[in-house]
């Protein structure tokens, strides 16, 4: 209870500083020139060729959706969403080591190769691997929003960025300082954390937590004993996988929240999530609310999306007029409307705004998985 009275009261004064800020002119950030109808005109089919070519990989090896996500964040996370994560060339982000478990670039190759038959030198891969990142997300069972295009490709790409991403065994503290750096707050680090749904980690990830825990020999206490000896089982090689969410691994839900108040949390980064004070209410919350973590997890996936982008965008026209804290409201509904405060009640009341998406495939989650895909 004290963290979630804690997460109230920080969300209530990010929410004044929202509304101190409408009354003040703010130059507009490049994400502001960022339109859902970016190629409405130039390439009016460009979501229905990603959607399918998703739809067909995911079909055949259900893990690739958790990856695509990954994927997504790690080109973000460096650089801004500019494709930088795609190069392939000595020293790039590519051959970085944070990078040696991404997937998916066969899939983002291929679909730059149609849209190129469609619409050539019209789509960036920015563009493309964003929406394809949604499109994973639906496909997985979560929620549906409306990507901003308008993003251009980098051309700088390099290894010792990439490997700054986290890993999974960083502090809070570090972590809130590197997501800051993104334009994201705390929230948006715990919603996005909650990708951890799906998806799967090296058990060398995993290796110290549980053997040697700061140089204990032991495995680190805040893991529930029988997950740990479950782990130990399934782990018998560095290269071995096993699911961040252990008890709804194919489905997208909120289930990994709760896993973490049953020291269930699969990376320490995961499990410092529910016990630092300064997160731990708000993981209460999404555990609470599985409705509003997906409506929140669409605004934090916005907002990802948009972290960064260059000053030359700002020689298009802006979609919005823009405010600093506008991407915290519901823009997983409209993401070019205007402002609207009121909207952003919604994380002080913690009323659902959006439901989860029900129309997806329900049988997605009755698919075997594949082998991995070569990339």
């Amino acid at each position: 209870m004290r963290w979630f009275l804690v997460s109230a009261l920080l969300l209530g004064v990010h929410l004044c500083a929202v509304a101190a800020n409408t009354a003040v002119k703010q130059p507009l950030p490049p994400a502001a020139y960022l339109k859902t109808h970016h190629y409405l005109k130039s390439c009016p089919n460009l979501e229905t060729i990603i959607h399918r070519k998703v739809n067909a990989y995911v079909r055949k090896d259900y893990t690739l959706a958790a990856s695509i996500i990954r994927l997504h964040f790690h080109d973000c996370a460096v650089r801004g969403c500019d494709a930088s994560v795609l190069l392939n060339h000595r020293g790039s982000e590519r051959m970085a080591g944070a990078s040696k478990t991404l997937r998916g670039f066969r899939l983002i190759d291929e679909i730059k190769a149609e849209v190129e038959k469609q619409c050539p030198r019209t789509v960036s891969c920015a563009d493309i691997l964003t929406a394809a990142a949604r499109d994973a997300t639906v496909l997985a069972g979560g929620p549906f929003w409306e990507v901003p295009f308008g993003r251009k490709d980098g051309r700088i790409s390099l290894a010792r960025e990439a490997d700054t991403v986290p890993q999974g065994h960083e502090n809070i503290t570090s972590l809130l300082a590197y997501f800051d750096k993104l334009g994201l707050t705390f929230v948006d680090m715990v919603v996005l954390s909650g990708s951890h749904t799906i998806g799967r980690s090296s058990c060398f990830a995993l290796k110290q937590r549980l053997h040697n825990f700061n140089g204990t020999q032991k495995p680190d206490p805040t893991m529930n004993i029988k997950y740990v000896n479950l782990l130990r089982k399934k782990c018998r090689s560095d290269a071995d996988l096993v699911d961040l969410d252990v008890t709804t691994p194919t489905k997208f839900d909120a289930a990994y929240y709760a896993n973490l108040g049953k020291n269930l949390g699969l990376l320490s980064t995961d499990q410092l999530l529910y016990s630092d004070e300064r997160t731990g209410g708000v993981v209460s919350i999404m555990g609470m609310q599985p409705e509003f973590f997906a409506t929140q997890f669409a605004v934090s996936m916005v907002k990802l999306g948009n972290a960064n982008q260059p000053a030359d965008l700002q020689a298009q026209k802006p979609a919005v007029q823009w405010n600093m804290q506008q991407s915290v409201e519901l823009q997983a509904q409209k993401p070019d409307a205007p402002w609207n405060l009121q909207q952003s009640v919604i994380l002080l009341d913690l009323k659902p705004a959006v439901h989860w998406n029900k129309q997806q495939p329900a049988e997605l989650h009755g698919l075997k998985p594949a082998a991995h895909l070569n990339q």
